[in-house]
């Protein structure tokens, strides 16, 4: 008789759905990796760079080293962090269009992004795999990373640098952060406490900044004012034609917690919504 085991095992294959099928890796814009083939992205229509107010000069840092990945030169892993809603996911993607658009420069430049699920970071090693042997430049995408000890970031530390398999030449990483350092630190940490059985605390302290010390280009995102939050609604407002009421605007960013560019961009959506307008 069949062993019970084995029935189980072959009705649960027979059940389970099919790997998708890998996306060709030079036909598409952009692409999602969740951890076993590249499949394209549905819709990759991401806001004009132009769109993005109050934080020109990370835009202009980002796009000058997308544009290097996508001409083949030396260019930088990056990670954007900072208070969340401040543009850094939005600049990512927003930055890879540009160029692929020929943003800035004569021709557009052969790169696609490749957003990567957060929980499937240990599959980096196979995408890298992939993209390795592929006449294209890629973006890969880490969004919203936060890890919770320096353990869980080494290795992705060891494929950004001084690793035995580091990423290829032709991708690099753009990872957002709401953490400066990506790794969480306590207060008892930073002031040498809370780090019982280690005999040099500076230790502890330097695996906790290693990952982010790795990325070349670090680039701060920051909490916006009140004068620069209505300054980004009005651009926002005056490129659709709508009429920027200040005490409202400033009433929903109260209402909303908090100031940045995407509470900006969503009263404009709120104000549209009541003109009856598409955006």
């Amino acid at each position: 008789m069949t062993d019970p085991l084995d029935r189980i095992a072959a009705a649960l294959e027979r059940l389970s759905p099919p790997p998708p099928a890998a996306a060709d890796p030079l036909a598409h814009p952009a692409y999602l990796w969740r951890g076993r083939a590249l499949e394209p992205a549905r819709a990759f229509r991401p806001l004009s760079l132009d769109a993005l107010h109050g934080i020109d000069r990370q835009k202009a840092a980002l796009l000058a080293n997308v544009h290097r990945l996508a001409a083949g030169h030396a260019a930088h892993d990056v990670l954007l962090w900072g208070a969340r809603g401040t543009g850094k996911s939005a600049s990512v993607t927003s930055a890879v269009a540009a160029v692929q658009a020929g943003y800035g420069q004569t021709g557009g430049g052969d790169l696609a992004l490749v957003e990567v699920v957060t929980a499937r970071l240990d599959t980096l090693p196979a995408l890298f795999a992939v993209l390795a042997g592929v006449r294209r430049a890629f973006a890969v995408f880490v969004d919203d990373l936060g890890l919770e000890s320096a353990a869980d970031g080494r290795a992705l530390r060891s494929m950004l640098e001084g690793g035995a398999e580091a990423r290829p030449a032709n991708a690099r990483l753009f990872v957002t952060s709401n953490r400066r350092h990506v790794v969480a630190r306590d207060m008892a940490g930073q002031a040498g406490a809370g780090t019982e059985g280690a005999i040099n605390p500076r230790d502890t302290a330097d695996d906790e900044l290693a990952l982010a010390d790795r990325f070349g280009l670090s680039l701060g995102f920051h909490a916006v004012d009140q004068a620069d939050y209505l300054a980004i609604v009005r651009g926002y407002a005056d490129a659709r034609g709508l009429l920027l009421d200040e005490a409202d605007a400033l009433g929903w960013a109260t209402r909303r917690g908090g100031r940045s560019g995407r509470v900006a961009w969503q009263y404009v959506v709120e104000l549209a919504g009541r003109a009856g307008l598409e955006v």
